[in-house]
């Protein structure tokens, strides 16, 4: 069998998942789920099980709403990362590449508030940032100033969570944006903290080591995030299920559970999740070859690293490949796809954008980030300078 992407087909130990983004291709976008399709191989052959897994179009919206930002964020690093502060039309496929330079020649027409032309003629044409938006974009080193505990913060709790309390470098610079790190920050944030990080060179491969732990990191978004006792209010009305109808549950060991519209668990699966909000279960900062992976407590404590990881992310998401690539230092499942979509009241994919992104989902009210951070309200006050007609990631990001 030929080999397909994570659109058309994901092969995961003897589970198939097919067409789990198919409709992403299909006219007709107002669908409120697809399916998902698995297959369990047995004995007595395989046979196919269909399962809905709804959309949630707030957060699709979330990815269509950030490719305007996006190109203009990075056009505004490109010019500021040349010495003159502006940029000759001709070199500027060499710093984007081809296909990001017609995007961003479409972003120089379009917003003459940020983007100001000179040249022509017989003279290159040169791009630089407006008077206006040069003062705005001035603003980044104090966002960045205030970001550094932040990011200095959740960059030990990352190593934290690892097996070994190290990480590739190279993994580092996959979700750096992620993280919200900065271009330079191998040079400027890694080497300024020697009693937090040290790089070390193991078999030709540079490592980000934790060199103090902290207990006190220890820790999770969750355990922050509890729900109080009495909070939550009783949705069984007098039945033997106790948990309410929309899946949460005031406890110490519970998820806070965001189901979508048009889900409607019966009264089996609420006990059941019930059962599962109430399963106390390791810490996701203890190591995890401590415990029996088969271990019901040692699953719901993968759901945890899971969230964790999110929770360690600026906009509260990333790639499922970025997540992955951490498989062997935090221990995930082989089926981690499996497990993102069987937990879908906490966790979102959508196949909106380049790659699959997985959202932390109470971390979103619609298609808004309920907390920012300086580094992400400093970029909406940018992308605002755009106009109104293009200001929904400002307005998502200013909440």
């Amino acid at each position: 069998m030929p080999q397909r992407t994570f659109s058309n087909m994901i092969r995961l130990n003897g589970v198939f998942v097919h067409n789990f983004a198919a409709l992403n291709s299909n006219p007709c976008q107002n669908l409120s789920h697809m399916l998902v399709q698995t297959r369990h191989k047995t004995s007595g052959g395989s046979k196919p099980k269909k399962k809905i897994y709804y959309r949630v179009h707030e957060l699709d919206k979330v990815m269509d709403l950030q490719k305007k930002p996006a190109v203009i964020l990075q056009l505004k690093d490109t010019i500021q990362s040349q010495k003159t502060k502006c940029i000759f039309l001709r070199d500027l496929e060499k710093e984007v590449g081809f296909v990001q330079k017609w995007n961003c020649m479409a972003a120089i027409e379009k917003y003459p508030t940020i983007f100001h032309v000179s040249g022509g003629d017989r003279a290159p044409v040169a791009v630089r940032l407006t008077d206006k938006a040069q003062r705005v974009a001035a603003e980044e080193d104090e966002a960045r100033m205030l970001m550094e505990p932040i990011l200095v913060k959740n960059l030990r709790k990352l190593l934290m969570l690892t097996i070994d309390c190290k990480v590739p470098m190279e993994k580092i610079e996959l979700i750096e944006n992620e993280l919200g790190l900065p271009m330079d920050y191998k040079k400027s944030l890694i080497p300024k903290y020697p009693e937090f990080f040290s790089v070390k060179d193991i078999n030709g491969k540079a490592y980000l080591h934790l060199e103090n732990w902290d207990s006190s990191l220890g820790v999770t978004a969750r355990e922050e995030n509890l729900v109080p006792e009495g909070e939550l209010k009783d949705g069984g009305r007098g039945k033997k299920v106790r948990i309410s109808k929309d899946g949460n549950y005031p406890g110490p060991c519970a998820f806070r559970i965001c189901y979508p519209a048009g889900f409607r668990p019966n009264t089996g699966f609420l006990e059941e999740l019930e059962r599962w909000q109430k399963t106390e279960f390791p810490s996701p900062y203890l190591n995890a070859r401590r415990f029996d992976q088969a271990d019901p407590k040692a699953r719901k404590r993968i759901v945890a690293v899971l969230h964790e990881l999110l929770s360690l992310t600026i906009e509260k998401r990333m790639t499922s490949f970025q997540m992955s690539a951490f498989q062997s230092e935090l221990l995930l499942p082989a089926r981690l796809i499996l497990c993102l979509i069987k937990h879908h009241g906490i966790f979102y994919i959508t196949n909106k954008g380049v790659r699959s992104t997985v959202f932390l989902k109470e971390a979103y009210d619609g298609s808004n980030l309920i907390k920012t951070c300086p580094i992400l309200r400093f970029k909406a006050k940018f992308v605002g300078l755009s106009g109104r007609k293009d200001s929904s990631f400002a307005d998502r990001m200013n909440n």
